[in-house]
This record gives structure tokens, sequence and C-alpha cells, in this order.
């Protein structure tokens, strides 16, 4: 295999005409440019110089291999060049996976935080509610609901906290109960009650079992597969609908939300991160995007 530095070397004395010439371009004694090429030309097999007057001149070899080492250290270069914007951050993919309810308020801030500063990396979004049980198959970064105080744990990944989100009762503006500061689940137990999670998740799960400690099921009386569709139902005077804050921030204007109490159902946001991509620049990046985001006042719930 041909020693690249060599390469470097002899290519200098083509371009400079004289091994005291490349010595001087290159910052090396005389003596070790000429070891260098010495040790090329033992290697490949092949003379490359000839001498000529007070310098040197390539032979037909040397004029072939010359031309092949541009073509080998350009592209050495090229790849230099993508380690060190591999390093940087401003190159390679990102994959980020979220639950819907933070698609819309959370990564297009996120999202134009990364292609502003990394412009050359390539993001992945993906919309999923679960973990997937492969580790391999896992994102770069993924956000995630957790019971409130717990933190959920991975081999190889690592939980970051980003906010706790509780629940709120949205009402037709009309509502009995529409004017007030609070209103406690029980109270709710007689309403026609919107559902607003099709895939059955721990989002819901946390809300009934909410509602089971406040003494009561309640009847869904309209089954809707997202938060914006069980909002613009409880718009049209349906019924009512429960879900987190964060799930509200955009409230059709004939509509309410109140905070629930006794109990508070509370749901916590992790965002889950690769150890392996932790310490790259845009995982970085994103991290602190949300954090900034997530820091940001929820719009007032009533």
């Amino acid at each position: 295999m041909l020693d690249v530095h060599r390469l470097r070397v002899f290519r200098s004395v083509v371009a400079s005409g004289s091994v005291a010439a490349a010595a001087a371009n290159l910052g090396y004694t005389p003596s070790a440019v000429s070891q260098h090429v010495a040790a090329l030309q033992r290697e490949t097999g092949l003379r490359l110089l000839d001498r000529h007057g007070r310098g040197v001149r390539p032979t037909a070899a040397g004029l072939a291999l010359a031309a092949e080492a541009d073509v080998v250290l350009a592209r050495l270069g090229e790849a230099e060049t993508f380690v060190a914007d591999l390093r940087a951050g401003r190159t390679g993919t990102l994959s980020i996976a979220y639950f819907a309810s933070v698609g819309a308020a959370w990564l297009p801030s996120v999202v134009r935080t990364l292609t502003t500063e990394y412009p050359g990396v390539r993001l992945e979004l993906e919309l999923r509610e679960d973990v997937a049980t492969d580790a391999a198959r896992r994102p770069d970064l993924q956000l995630v609901v957790a019971e409130w105080g717990d933190t959920p744990s991975a081999p190889r990944f690592t939980s970051h906290h980003l906010l706790d989100d509780p629940y709120v009762a949205v009402v037709p503006h009309d509502h009995p109960l529409a004017g007030r500061d609070e209103i406690e689940l029980a109270e709710l137990a007689g309403d026609r009650w919107i559902d607003n999670d099709f895939a059955r998740g721990w989002c819901r799960r946390n809300l009934l079992e909410a509602c089971r400690a406040a003494g009561f099921s309640p009847t869904f009386a309209v089954e809707a597969h997202d938060y914006p569709t069980a909002l613009a139902f409880v718009g049209a005077g349906i019924g009512i609908t429960v879900l987190p804050v964060l799930g509200a921030a955009h409230l059709p204007p004939e509509t309410v939300a109140v905070p629930t109490v006794r109990p508070t159902p509370t749901r916590s946001i992790h965002a889950v991160v690769r150890d392996a991509a932790a310490d790259t620049p845009p995982v970085r990046a994103a991290l602190s995007a949300l954090r900034d985001v997530a820091g940001c006042p929820i719009p007032s719930a009533a």
C-alpha cells in the first residue's frame, strides 16, 4: 500500500522542480525529502525522478503517478473535510420521533433551529406513540410521555425530563362549569364525553385511571382520533373532552379550557436520547431547542 504522506512529498517535488525547493515549501530538510522520495520509489518499484541540471524532473512513470496522486489527494481532502463536518455536526442524519401533541406545538421551532444551524444534516422525522422494543430501531432522539414522576429508561439511552403536562377539561363556552377556575373530575361524570385517543395509549389510560380515582368511569358518546378533532366536536356543542394542556394550545373560539382537580391527571414529557449520538452537535442543539420551547409559558387554559 502506498504511503499517502510520501505521495504528498513526491507531488511537492514535482511541482517545485527540485528537492531543495520542495523542502523549503514543506518545511522539511532536503535530506528528509530525498528519503521520502527514495522510499516511494522502493514501494512502487519505479524510477520516478531524473536529475535535470540543479533540479529534478519526473520520468514518464513519475508524471503518471503525479497525475494519479492529484486525484487521490483531492479525494482524501474531501474525505477529511467530510469527517470534520461530521465531527462538527454539519452533515449526516438525525432521526427524531415525536407524538402528536408536540408535533405542531414544538417541532416547527426545533426543526427551524436545526435546519438553520446545521443545513447539511438530513432530518428523519417520525410520528410515533410507542417506543420500539428493538433498541436498534429506535431513533437518535424520541419524545415520549410517562407517568408523572417516572423516568423512562433503557440501556444505551438517556432520558431528559422536559415538562410536566397537567390535564384540563375543554367544555363549550356556555357549559355550566365554563366560568370556574377549576373543575373536579367527578363533576364531569354526567357529561357526554368525547374520546380523543384512537391509539388507546398511555395518555388515555392515565385519564381513565384518574376518573376511577374520582369514583366513576366516563361514558364516551363520540370517538375522535386526535385532539384537534375532539376539540372541534366540543366547539360544535357535542360534548366535553379532557386532555393535556399542551394538546389544548389552540382552542376553537366556542370552547373554554379549565384545570381539573381531585385528582389532576398529569403526564411527564421526556426526550430519550441514544447515548452514541448524545455528544453530536445536532443532538445537543435539538435538546437545547426542546428545553427552550418546553420552558415557554403554555397558553392560558382558562
